[in-house]
């Protein structure tokens, strides 16, 4: 579980780290593709709830630290959505292309609702998502287009990231 955990951190911060520097700095971009948060779900969906909180944990916490948001708020909801990913532990199978697709579409408009919840609890400090923009169609988007790939990418570290790689089939 310590190989599994300290593997998915290092890719975590990676990819926080490229989410940050390089793609947030790209003018041709009008929104941030979400990669980190399907990192977490591929993450949690073979792992479980508690690696899955925990690794949305540290991709929040590396986020926090990295961008302009409030302190906590995206360790707040990918904490969440690790652990609820990892309900499913095991039961969806995410190689093709259609279900990590789904998966990604889902996790984005799931993400704008909990920040529209979050927003609406603290209206000064958090900003939400307007489903009718072009920023958040471009994200959803992008996001439904890119976890394929993600997924796909980080079967290659199936025996470093995955528990008991051998039983997912």
């Amino acid at each position: 579980m310590v190989k599994s955990f300290s593997v998915s951190t290092v890719i975590l911060l990676c990819v926080a780290l490229v989410e940050a520097a390089i793609l947030s700095n790209i003018t041709l971009l009008p929104a941030v593709p979400d990669i980190a948060l399907l990192c977490v779900l591929f993450f949690s969906l073979h792992n479980g709830p508690l690696l899955g909180e925990t690794t949305g944990f540290m991709a929040g916490l590396f986020l926090d630290f990295l961008s302009m948001a409030p302190f906590g708020l995206n360790c707040l909801y990918r904490t969440i959505f690790g652990y609820i990913g990892g309900m499913f532990n095991k039961r969806i199978n995410t190689e093709g292309f259609f279900i990590p697709a789904l998966l990604g579409f889902c996790s984005t408009m799931a993400k704008a609702l909990m920040l529209k919840l979050i927003s609406m609890l603290y209206p000064s400090s958090v900003l939400s998502y307007n489903p009718f923009t072009w920023l958040f169609v471009f994200e959803l988007v992008c996001n439904t287009v890119l976890a394929p790939f993600v997924f796909a990418f980080l079967s290659l570290f199936r025996n470093s990231v995955i528990l008991r790689p051998e039983a997912v089939a």
